[in-house]
């Protein structure tokens, strides 16, 4: 019987010629796998109850900042010291209510918008409108009433329609001023763009045809300009020049206003050089001419060209300069409001700033 060991067939030998198909194949070379994308997890849907989907498509309902002027239990600070202070305050509601947000702030002075002023619109101060708003006002301290013209206004501008419409808009600006017997109307130079020499001519005939039209006692004040772009006025030789290109008699109607803020800006060195930058002003405008004053601290540094308000005190102006205004007694008929960053609460944040310029006084 032959052994199991010997029964096995034995398998022919494979040749190297002739490789398998295992060998094939690992002497082929192993591409690598794509990478596979990730698949996007399917969102769980919700379903919202009814009251939910109502409280999603209904419309948010506006939440104003809080102004304690509406609190009942606000105390307004009453101050009867002849200081003419005060701050730019809201006409929303309607002019009649700026007087009283003037009140709730202590102020004697009191500046305001009398249309939105980025916005084209045109609007007249009826009968009735200028009645409320001198009897608001006859509750108040307030002694010097200021209007700032709209921010679109552009008497200095090459284009002919937009210096057309800028001029319609600020004949607007002249006749509410006069409808609400407002002293003073502050406007800034325009935008030359092209030529300065001839932005400030055509600015100048701008005004001219503009006071022409609407005769009356409010005193326009060009104010000074920071100096960024092509804005006219941010020197007062430019303002100057400004004033002379409107003919007489309609220049005795022209005043400036000076904006701490822009000047310093512009460099005027109310911090360092404060007699000289007041000297200056004199030599070339006269200190006749200053009707106004804006009282606005810097974010930013001396002669930035750049105009960012800061809150009185707390900016690169800091309290001495405030400190030397107030007590200036060349300034002390010039009726100055604040236009410094309004906070949560713009009533108790101007009160605030009122009293801190106050606290400067020498008493």
């Amino acid at each position: 019987m032959a052994s199991r060991k010997n029964s096995k067939r034995k398998r022919p030998r494979k040749s190297a010629a002739t490789p398998t198909k295992k060998l094939a194949k690992r002497s082929t070379p192993k591409r690598k796998a794509a990478p596979r994308k990730p698949v996007a997890k399917k969102r769980k849907t919700v379903k919202l109850l009814p009251a939910a989907k109502k409280q999603l498509n209904k419309k948010p309902a506006f939440n104003p900042k809080k102004d304690s002027a509406n609190d009942p239990n606000w105390v307004a600070p009453v101050w009867n010291d002849g200081v003419l202070l005060g701050a730019h305050v809201s006409i929303a509601g309607g002019t009649h209510e700026a007087p009283r947000r003037a009140r709730a702030i202590g102020a004697t002075a009191m500046q305001i918008f009398t249309k939105m002023a980025n916005r084209w619109a045109e609007r007249i101060c009826a009968d009735d409108e200028c009645k409320s708003f001198r009897t608001a006002l006859d509750t108040t301290l307030v002694r010097s009433t200021v209007a700032h013209d709209s921010y679109l206004i552009n008497l200095a501008s090459p284009d002919a329609t937009l210096r057309r419409k800028s001029i319609e808009s600020f004949v607007g600006e002249l006749q509410r001023c006069e409808a609400l017997r407002l002293g003073f109307l502050v406007s800034h130079p325009g935008n030359f763009i092209d030529d300065r020499a001839s932005g400030i001519a055509r600015n100048a005939d701008g005004i001219a045809e503009a006071l022409s039209r609407v005769p009356g006692e409010t005193v326009l004040c060009m104010e000074i300009t920071c100096g960024s772009g092509t804005a006219i006025g941010s020197t007062f030789e430019e303002l100057a020049a400004l004033i002379e290109g409107v003919p007489e008699p309609l220049r005795t109607r022209l005043g400036v206003c000076v904006d701490t803020c822009h000047a310093y800006s512009a460099g005027y060195d109310f911090v360092n050089t404060y007699d000289d930058v007041w000297r200056r002003f004199d030599d070339v405008l006269g200190l006749n001419r200053l009707r106004v004053m804006h009282l606005n601290d810097s974010k930013t540094a001396f002669a930035s060209k750049r105009d960012r308000h800061e809150l009185i005190g707390e900016g690169s102006l800091g309290h001495e300069a405030f400190r030397r205004i107030m007590n200036d007694g060349r300034l002390a008929r010039v009726p100055k409001v604040i236009e410094t960053p309004k906070g949560t609460d713009p009533t108790a944040t101007d009160a605030r700033m009122l009293a801190r310029l106050r606290d400067y006084i020498d008493r």
